[in-house]
Parts: structure tokens; sequence; C-alpha cells
């Protein structure tokens, strides 16, 4: 199991992410996943998503239920393809989008993005750095993500960010 704790710039709220990701067959997961509110000691969402991954074309796709404590049920789709700018595969542009519909399939959310990811292994001896920069089409933000090894840290445009330390 992935565990991580969480401090975001908007909630100023320290929580508890788990995730646990079931093998189905060699190219499926079963991902589950949730997140606890130290604040308020609740759960601020449970998310279950069977993800296929297609080795051959450097893609995947999501389907899944998600439920919240503000917006409650969600169906969740989502997919992501990679395109190798360097032959070594360390550098990639990404396409991603996902949907979320609510249970009584009336309202929409989507989101659609585009990102450049460099990793780079061993920077020191067991140390491994991502850089993610990247635009959300829809929303019209553009994002960065710096990852080290256990660290992650997450800023765009509007000034929100968020810390995550993997346990």
């Amino acid at each position: 199991m992935e565990t991580s704790l969480r401090y975001g710039g908007d909630s100023k709220t320290l929580r508890i992410h788990a995730k646990e990701k079931i093998p189905i067959s060699p190219n499926s997961i079963c991902q589950i996943q949730g997140e606890l509110d130290t604040k308020l000691g609740a759960p601020t969402f449970v998310h279950g998503l069977i993800r296929y991954f297609h080795p051959g074309l450097s893609a995947n796709l999501g389907v899944g239920l998600r439920y919240n404590k503000r917006d409650k049920l969600h169906y969740h789709v989502r997919g992501k393809k990679a395109f190798p700018v360097t032959a070594d595969g360390l550098f990639n542009f990404n396409v991603k989008g996902r949907c979320n519909i609510d249970e009584e399939l009336k309202q929409f959310d989507y989101s659609a993005a585009t990102e450049f990811v460099w990793s780079i292994f061993d920077v020191k001896k067991s140390q491994d750095v991502r850089i993610k920069v990247g635009y959300d089409v829809l929303a019209k933000t553009s994002y960065m993500q710096v990852r080290e090894n256990n660290w992650t840290f997450n800023l765009d445009q509007n000034r929100r960010w968020n810390v995550r330390y993997d346990l």
C-alpha cells in the first residue's frame, strides 16, 4: 500500500492519503484510494478504479467510482497517452483527460491537459527526480510538479500549491 501525507496551500490541512493497487491481469489493475482529513477526522474521498494499460501504445484507460464528502457519488473515466520525445523514454509529451459524471448522469466535469515529463534517474546515489510542466487546456492554467523520491511539490499559475510526502 502506498501511503502519503499531503499538505495544501488552499486548505492548510494535513491529509493522509492511501492507495492500493491490486493486479487483475498483466495489463490491468484495480486501484483503490482514499484520503482522511486530519483536522476533521473524516474521509474526504474514496475512489475505486479499474485501469487498463496498453504498453504497445504507451496509453492507459481507467473507469471507476468516486465518493467525496461534498459532491457525493460520481462515475469517473480517465485516459492518458505518452509520446516519447527521446529514444530512451525519459522525456515524454503526455496528453491526458478525465471526466467525472454525477450519479444522475446530469453533470459532467471535464479536464484535459498536455504536459512534458522528464525523468532523471540517479541524480545522486538512489535519488531520482521527475519534473513535469503542463497546461490544463480547459481551465487554461499552467502547472508544474517536481518529485524527488518521496517528496512531491505541485504549483499552478494561480498560486495554488501542495506538498506530498510518501511514507
